[in-house]
């Protein structure tokens, strides 16, 4: 796609802490996942693929301490977007020292998926293993952005 990608913040955020991360975090994470997007997206390129989005953010927060920070849902409220590629549940969970709750991927899946259907957003269901799995999601950005 000769695309911008715009890397997961928390990625290189959360480990540099040297501490849990509060609830706090989240929503310095959310400001400089917003910023990243919106640099990448003012560079005029032609594709930005976002690891990420504000949303995970507030699913994240909702999950985890049962509420979301205005500012948070705000920031997802004015953050361009455009085709999400939701990825199921059906590849095996990958131990990961930012991943939590492997018994609870359905439920947090679900939160994701009806987020998406309230906010309206577009998006395309990835699954599958594999080539497969690239394929379909390659697939749906083609169909979706010809």
């Amino acid at each position: 796609f000769k695309a911008c990608i715009v890397p997961e913040v928390a990625r290189t955020y959360l480990p540099k802490l040297g501490r849990p991360y509060t609830e706090a975090d989240l929503l310095t994470i959310a400001r400089l996942q917003q910023a990243a997007i919106l640099e990448h997206v003012d560079s005029g390129a032609e594709w930005v693929i976002c690891d990420t989005d504000i949303s995970v953010i507030r699913i994240w927060s909702e999950y985890k301490y049962g509420r979301v920070h205005p500012e948070i849902i705000q920031l997802e409220e004015c953050t361009p977007q455009g085709l999400v590629l939701l990825t199921d549940t059906d590849l095996p969970w990958e131990a990961d020292p930012l991943r939590e709750h492997p018994n609870e991927r359905n439920a947090i899946f679900s939160a994701y998926y009806n987020l998406i259907l309230k906010r309206g957003v577009p998006f395309r269901l990835v699954f599958g293993q594999g080539k497969e799995r690239i394929s379909r999601a390659i697939r749906h950005c083609v169909e979706f952005y010809p």
